[in-house]
């Protein structure tokens, strides 16, 4: 089973690559931004608690976020593996992960870290917020966002290289060349 957690700052491209390569690995995508998006259109009460966080800067909590991971792997155990698209974003998130990776007996693979600029960054992201809609594509959240990343986001990347299970790949440059980038690592892996 091939387990990969795809990882990088906001705006690094993870959600654009996680398409290819769910569809090229044939894996069941978790993308907590994505389920926590469908709460938000659905206008359930967990969506609207999600849509205030998300509107300020601010990280849904580990609790959340849990149970929706929990019941998105049980409902798929029968996948050739998973791709984690921002999950997890944190330490205590990457435990929880660990325990149920456990709990499942499977195992991660590996952790792929998509490396650009952080001024290059802020410039997808602001041409994202033109087109998207996304109401936390606007400067003041971007920046608040990159504070947070770096305070409680950073560390999982400490976390999964102490593990030596952390890989740097190039995230500049054209869309199907850093795609090449990610399979070139997962294919050795």
């Amino acid at each position: 089973m091939l387990n990969i957690i795809l990882f990088g700052p906001p705006g690094a491209g993870k959600g654009t690559q996680s398409q290819f390569l769910r569809e090229k690995y044939n894996l069941t995508y978790i993308s907590t931004g994505e389920i926590l998006r469908e709460e938000i259109a659905a206008e359930s009460e967990l969506g609207l608690q999600v849509k205030e966080i998300i509107n300020q800067g601010n990280l849904v909590s580990d609790e959340i976020v849990a149970k929706i991971i929990e019941k998105k792997l049980s409902e798929n155990m029968d996948s050739a593996g998973f791709l984690f698209d921002g999950y997890p974003r944190t330490v205590p998130q990457a435990e929880i992960l660990d325990e149920m990776m456990d709990k499942f007996e499977m195992s991660l693979t590996g952790v792929l870290s998509l490396e650009v600029p952080e001024e290059l960054l802020i410039e997808r992201m602001l041409e994202r917020g033109k087109t998207s809609g996304r109401a936390d594509d606007n400067l003041d959240s971007i920046k608040h966002r990159f504070v947070e990343y770096e305070a409680k986001t950073r560390p999982v990347l400490d976390y999964y290289e102490e593990k030596n299970n952390l890989h740097a790949v190039n995230g500049v440059g054209a869309i199907p060349e850093i795609f090449e980038n990610l399979c070139t690592v997962i294919d050795a892996l």
